[in-house]
């Protein structure tokens, strides 16, 4: 199978909306854009989307897309770290405008376990290289308890293939870091 990744921007919308409204992906990948006093156990994913398309009107086309046959199968939201204040305010890294943030992974589930994360990561990174990242972040959870739908910031070993490591321990959610040479 052929996995052909795409730049999200005005093109994708439409992909980005049909492979976002398949449960459990309504959450249309603004977690952590959520403000202050924000309850995410209480918002819908009609706000969810709301919340995405305001992004979108105001330019924040902040990923990638993966198709298999033409067909959307998955989403990789990446950009500055520091534009997402709930990421910040959560995970509290000393703030610097030049560090990208690999925050998010969606995969159909009928498509997981076949290479469209592994492939969104590469291909972002090669992105981030040639734009002039020099340090990416990503934020795994852990746990024993955690099921393959937690897995939304990408599995740590996969982080840790494509050369992240760990730069702030937790056993819940570390910090893992890519420096891009």
């Amino acid at each position: 199978m052929e996995i052909d990744v795409r730049p999200f921007g005005p093109a994708g919308t439409q992909d980005f909306f049909s492979l976002h409204s398949t449960p459990p992906g309504e959450c249309f990948c603004v977690f952590w854009w959520q403000e202050p006093g924000d309850d995410w156990s209480k918002v819908t994913a009609a706000e969810n989307r709301a919340k995405r398309e305001g992004l979108l009107a105001r330019g924040e086309y902040d990923g990638y897309l993966a198709y298999a046959d033409g067909r959307v199968v998955g989403w990789c939201q990446v950009g500055p770290r520091d534009r997402l204040g709930h990421l910040a305010r959560r995970m509290k890294p000393d703030a610097d405008a030049k560090v990208w943030a690999i925050s998010c992974f969606y995969i159909l589930p009928e498509m997981r376990r076949h290479g469209v994360a592994t492939k969104l990561l590469d291909h972002a990174l090669q992105e981030l290289k040639a734009k002039g990242a020099r340090v990416v972040q990503a934020y795994p959870r852990r746990g024993p308890l955690l099921t393959v739908d937690d897995m939304w910031n990408g599995p740590e070993p996969m982080l840790a293939r494509a050369g992240f490591i760990v730069v702030r321990d937790d056993p819940e959610r570390p910090i893992l870091e890519k420096r891009m040479g």
